[in-house]
């Protein structure tokens, strides 16, 4: 049955990604130039003309993407934690946890170049502001929705704080800490590459608004398909982890 239903996934993936190029291919074949809109042949020799440049390139923006997602996951589960045994720490940084998703990144990236200066650090850090909220309330909200009869029994049991935490608060709060992870994992590129964008002499970011600016819209639409292709494998390898590690909870159909 499974098999069956990876053939299936597989087969409508095909199906969409084929209809997609088809379509891209005929609005080519219009008026619209092509610096403004490179044929997937012309994009698929940008990527094999510069295979290794790109790769070289694709490497830094993917370290920038998991250091940015390990550090957001471990400072908003922290911070979710802290909210739930804490509840004057909850109401000092709810607000400001709220608020700080009013301030456009954009906004943000100039200065965290400035602060941390070209390298890694300020993708890492625009990364984390992009990834942190949706960690932060997703997990925080399963925290607090555990059923109470769970805890009473555990109480009864004499199980301490600790105990009560590991056995129980936790894993009832998976699914909804998965939920924030698989969030994270689909928008935790788009603070790396703005970060990229801002300033940088690396990475994908750095490739699209280089070749943007040459006029060579077949390399940035190449740079940009290898992202799509990475944060689609990134969200499906996280997906297939967390079908695994909450087998208990599975999804209904």
């Amino acid at each position: 049955m499974k098999l069956q239903a990876g053939f299936s996934g597989l087969r409508r993936a095909l199906i969409l990604a084929t209809g997609l190029i088809a379509a891209w291919w005929l609005a080519t074949l219009t008026a619209v130039p092509a610096f403004l809109l490179p044929s997937p042949a012309s994009v698929a020799a940008a990527l094999w003309q510069n295979a290794d440049y790109l790769t070289h390139h694709t490497l830094i923006t993917l370290s920038e993407i998991l250091s940015g997602m390990a550090a957001g996951v471990l400072l908003g589960g922290a911070l979710a934690l802290g909210m739930t045994f804490s509840p004057g720490l909850r109401r000092w940084m709810m607000p400001l946890v709220i608020s700080s998703q009013a301030i456009p990144v954009f906004a943000l990236a100039p200065l965290l170049v400035l602060w941390f200066g070209f390298g890694m650090g300020a993708k890492v850090a625009m990364a984390i502001l992009v990834i942190f909220f949706p960690v932060t309330s997703t997990f925080f909200d399963g925290l607090r929705r555990v059923p109470p009869g769970y805890l009473d029994l555990a109480r009864t049991m004499g199980a301490s704080q600790g105990a009560q935490l590991g056995h129980v608060r936790l894993p009832a709060a998976l699914p909804a800490l998965g939920s924030g992870l698989r969030m994270a994992a689909a928008v935790a590129p788009i603070g790396a590459i703005i970060g990229e964008w801002v300033g940088s002499a690396e990475g994908l970011g750095y490739v699209m608004l280089n070749a943007n600016a040459r006029m060579q819209s077949d390399l940035c639409f190449a740079a940009l398909f290898i992202l799509v292709l990475m944060t689609l494998a990134l969200w499906l390898i996280l997906d297939r982890l967390l079908r695994r590690l909450i087998a208990w909870a599975p999804e209904t159909p």
